[in-house]
Formats: structure tokens, C-alpha cells, sequence
């Protein structure tokens, strides 16, 4: 999956999506209210993705979900979907803490696959809509699912992981009639940034690097400037462009390995921003002369995240990105400070 990095637990062990798992019931027998805001006058309406066109020809009421995000964007636009696919986290309903008040009483089935998307349990859940804009979705899959239910993939436009949130916002609003809702999501997050960078104009043009949480075959694991540093590029911080040296060739945007003894590259970060998990991580960094030897890391310009706003970091997506927002723009203010090593709380949104 080379548009975004994953976390630990995939790092280490791949997707960790394995058998169907019945952690609620609201995937049962009830269809879900329509919420309010929905375009009736929308329907039938026809959305086009990577495998060609989708009508969707009335509201749907049983909507499954088989990517790794999406159930944050059905939830922030109101809807209840019977079916949510669990990425990783093991949390109830595959709902994090940034999601939870947006979920409200929802129970999803959560769905998990280790060989693919489980057909049958998805056949199951009867929908009358499947999102699967972040499901790596081939077009295999694509055909099996709309024997099912109308199916919408990823646009195309991008890679079939983790194309913008802005995109699959937009996408999934119109499949469902909620198209200015959808619209005012993205307007909102996107004020909500801007805003954060009016208010921290040391942000500015400072060098930045996000990396993963440990050191893996003896290589550190860093974001090139692309989609999975928006995050940080729409705060106003650059990230440097000598990472690009140690992406794999056909890894564009993507990640970059860079071994314990070249780390020294990082030094052209002003910060850097490690997506730890636990203390162990920040444990096992600091016992790591390569590591300690860092500019960044000597001079106190360094943020250690805790595993929720990791988890908002990679989720990016409507929900989760007020989450970044708050937990991470204080610690932020503290290393560029050099006041650090700083570390992000989660109790900083009230969760």
C-alpha cells in the first residue's frame, strides 16, 4: 500500500482485517431512518468510480461499508450503516474515540476479511448500498459486490487506498443525497486548518518529517510529502524533499525507508514528529543512539504522538481530523519551540 503508510500493527503483520465478527446489532432486521437533509429530488443518482457508473436509484436505508475509514464519513454525514469494516484498533463498532459521539446509538456488525472481502457475510447484511472508497477494491471485487447491492469504489483518480478524504467525502454525499452535507464537511475541516495555521505563523515554512513509530529491519519509515502529509503541509510546515532519496522507485508520494546509518537526513527536518503508540515506542526510540543523535531530537524539537491521534493521523477523514487538530497542533507549538519533546494527549478534545 504504497499512498500511505500503515500503523504498528500492519506494519508488522499486514492488514489486520481477518473473519466476519458480530459486535452489534442495528446490521440486523431494522432499516434506518432517513435522515434529515436527504435529496429525495437526488435520486435515481448516478456516481462514477474507477470500475465505471453506479445508480443508485432511491435513498439507502442498509448501507455496508467494506473499507478501512469510511464508516467516519457516514457517520459525521448522520447516517447508521448496518456494516462497517474494522482496519485495525479493535475498537467497538470499529468506532475510535473521535467518532464515538458521531456514531451515537448505532450497533454496525463490524466486518473483518484476512483473504479479501467476505461476500457472504456482506450478502448477508442485505444492503441496498456498499462504499468501498478506501478498500483497495479491485475490479473482481467491484463485480462480486454489485451482484449484491449498487457499489460504489475509489474515483480512479488516485490510487485505490487512501485517495483524499476531500474526494471520498464528496463521492459518498452524493451516493446517498446528502451532497451539500457533504460539501460543508470538507468546508469545515478544510476552515478549521486554515484557521490553526492563521493562529501559528511559526509554522511557517519549518521543516518537518512524520515518521512511524519504531525502527523496522533497521530502517526508519518516513512520509513523503503527498497525501500523508496534508495533515502537516496544511499547517503551513514543508516537509523535506531529501526523503525522496530512499522511496522506492515506483513509491511516488508514498514512504520512505531509510536506514539507521543515512538517518542523518532527517537532520534536514527543523521537527520531527514520531507516530508512537506507547511508552515502549518512545522507549525503544530513545535507546537508539542513531535516533538520539538527531538535531531535532538533541534540540527538543521532537513530538511523540499517543495511539489515538496516530490512529486520527492515518484514519484522515472528517472525524478524525479535528482530532489531529487538537491534540496535535499544542504539542506542535511546543517543538517548533524547542521546548520539547512533546507529547500529544488525547484528553485535550475531552475524550
Amino acid at each position: 500500500m504504497s499512498p500511505r503508510l500503515l500503523p504498528r500493527a500492519l506494519a508488522a503483520a499486514a492488514l489486520v482485517l481477518t473473519t466476519l465478527a458480530a459486535c452489534g446489532s442495528s446490521g440486523g432486521d431494522e432499516d434506518i431512518p432517513k435522515p434529515a437533509g436527504v435529496d429525495d429530488a437526488a435520486f435515481p443518482v448516478t456516481i462514477e468510480h474507477a470500475y465505471g457508473e453506479t445508480e443508485v436509484p432511491e435513498f439507502p436505508e442498509r448501507i455496508v461499508s467494506v473499507g478501512y475509514t469510511e464508516q467516519d464519513t457516514l457517520w459525521a454525514l448522520g447516517l447508521k450503516p448496518v456494516g462497517v469494516t474494522d482496519w485495525y484498533g479493535d475498537h467497538e463498532f470499529a468506532s475510535w474515540p473521535w467518532a464515538d459521539e458521531a456514531r451515537g446509538d448505532s450497533e454496525p456488525t463490524v466486518l473483518t476479511t484476512s483473504d479479501g472481502l467476505d461476500f457472504d457475510a456482506i450478502a448477508a447484511l442485505d444492503p441496498d448500498l456498499i462504499v468501498g472508497t478506501n478498500a483497495g477494491m479491485t475490479e473482481e471485487d467491484y463485480e462480486q459486490l454489485a451482484k449484491i447491492a449498487p457499489t460504489v469504489a475509489h474515483s480512479g483518480d488516485y490510487s485505490m487506498y487512501f485517495e483524499p478524504w476531500t474526494v471520498q467525502t464528496l463521492q459518498i454525499g452524493a451516493a446517498v443525497g446528502l451532497e451539500d452535507e457533504a460539501q460543508a464537511l470538507v468546508d469545515d475541516v478544510e476552515a478549521q486548518f486554515a484557521a490553526a495555521r492563521a493562529a501559528n505563523p511559526q509554522f511557517e515554512g519549518t521543516t518537518i518529517t512524520f515518521l512511524q513509530n519504531a525502527i523496522y529491519d533497521g530502517s526508519a519509515i518516513a512520509y513523503q510529502a503527498g497525501l500523508s502529509t496534508d495533515f502537516l503541509t496544511d499547517l503551513g510546515f514543508v516537509v523535506p524533499t531529501e526523503l525522496d532519496a530512499f522511496a522506492p522507485e515506483d513509491d511516488s508520494g508514498g514512504q520512505a525507508y531509510i536506514p539507521l546509518e543515512n538517518l542523518d537526513v532527517l537532520d534536514a527536518s527543523n521537527v520531527l514528529i514520531w507516530g508512537t503508540e506507547v511508552d515502549d515506542d518512545i522507549t525503544a526510540l530513545e535507546d537508539e543512539p542513531f535516533v538520539t543523535a538527531l538535531r531535532a531530537m538533541r534540540e527538543g524539537k521532537v513530538v511523540y504522538t499517543d495511539g489515538t491521534t496516530a490512529g486520527a493521523i492515518y484514519f484522515t477523514s472528517p472525524l478524525s481530523l479535528p482530532h489531529v487538530l487538537e491534540t496535535l497542533v499544542p504539542a506542535l507549538q511546543q517543538a517548533v519551540a524547542g521546548t520539547g519533546p512533546a507529547h500529544t494527549d488525547p484528553s485535550a478534545s475531552g475524550e
